[in-house]
């Protein structure tokens, strides 16, 4: 087993006092929510904070609450919370399937929704020990300047592997973030970036405070994920499909793809379909197709690269096909 390096734990009470210490303690420190991805990454030699800021005791940053045309979700809630919220599975069933598919059972209990958001990447060449990494020269994203997935590359490509980004970017999300300069809004679609190294837009000192959804009448939505195995395993691949409908006919259509490269993807084809059109058999094909042609994964993660842009175009039509069976029964 490896042994996690030395570090401080510090654990306030309320909000205010996380952002003052997270800010005083500088770049020596990081925050640590459920914990499940940052101490394996801890163990690994991926990162050595000298002091871990908890968020356990913060309750402020938990709870579920319909605020008018929105829920308002705090970011120390529990994976397993927003999976079994009935009113989230009933409005907005794509983040509850999200919320679900993350790891196994613990992980979903120890595992937070702001957690899940802020997930660090992953890589095949970055996520091993440090022995493993050590033997390769290391690489762009830690301790190395080389990229063993694009030769000659210049940009680390890890992969975005959070589960509920993919749905929330689909939901037209956004995100409440808090540092000692004052509270911002960012929309999540603007939250993440290209650069593998660090993939979001939030500032060291910032802490993700909630997670705004709004709600959309008529609306229907589906999350799918491959993996290797039913539970446990990052994505190898996923897609968060959101149908807007309005009598039987689309009033929007968004397709987000996740796990190719360092932040999800909205497909374009799927934009680009005019408002009325009908979500039938002939659509569903033509958006497939189109999906496998905008989306090329990269030999970044595990699972042949290959394998997973042929089940591209297979889990965008196993999404879409559930939209469509949604709005018909209506």
């Amino acid at each position: 087993m490896l042994p996690l390096p030395p570090f401080a734990l510090r654990t306030p009470g309320t909000l205010d006092e996380a952002v003052e210490l997270l800010h005083a303690l500088g770049p020596d420190a990081q925050l640590i929510a459920g914990g499940t991805d940052i101490l394996p990454n801890m163990k690994q030699g991926l990162l050595a904070p000298r002091a871990l800021v908890s968020l356990q005791r913060v309750e402020a940053l938990r709870g579920i609450e319909r605020e008018g045309d929105a829920f308002r979700i705090g970011a120390m809630t529990p994976l397993e919370t927003v999976a079994r919220d009935p009113r989230l599975g009933e409005e907005l069933h794509v983040l509850a399937e999200a919320a679900a598919a993350v790891g196994g059972p613990l992980h979903r209990r120890m595992g937070t929704l702001g957690g899940n958001v802020c997930l660090d990447t992953r890589c095949r060449y970055i996520n091993q020990t440090h022995f493993w990494r050590e033997s390769l020269g290391f690489c762009l994203k830690v301790d190395g300047t080389k990229c063993h997935v694009v030769a000659k590359g210049r940009n680390c490509v890890a992969a975005a592997s959070n589960d509920t980004a993919t749905a929330l970017i689909a939901l037209d999300a956004s995100l409440e973030l808090r540092s000692v300069r004052g509270g911002r809004t960012v929309a999540i679609a603007d939250f993440y970036t290209a650069d593998g190294i660090f993939n979001q837009t939030r500032e060291p000192d910032e802490i993700l405070v909630a997670i705004r959804v709004p709600v959309v009448r008529g609306q229907r939505s589906a999350y799918e994920k491959l993996r290797m195995r039913a539970s446990i395993d990052f994505p190898l691949l996923s897609i968060a499909a959101r149908a807007d409908v309005d009598g039987g006919r689309l009033a929007r259509l968004e397709v987000v793809v996740s796990a190719l490269a360092a932040r999800p993807r909205l497909l374009r084809a799927a934009r680009d379909v005019p408002k009325g059109a009908t979500l039938d058999a002939t659509l569903v094909d033509a958006l497939a197709k189109a999906a496998s042609r905008e989306c090329r994964p990269l030999p970044n993660i595990d699972g042949d690269d290959v394998w997973r842009h042929e089940m591209v175009p297979v889990l965008t039509r196993r999404a879409l096909e559930r939209l469509a069976g949604s709005a018909a029964a209506e």
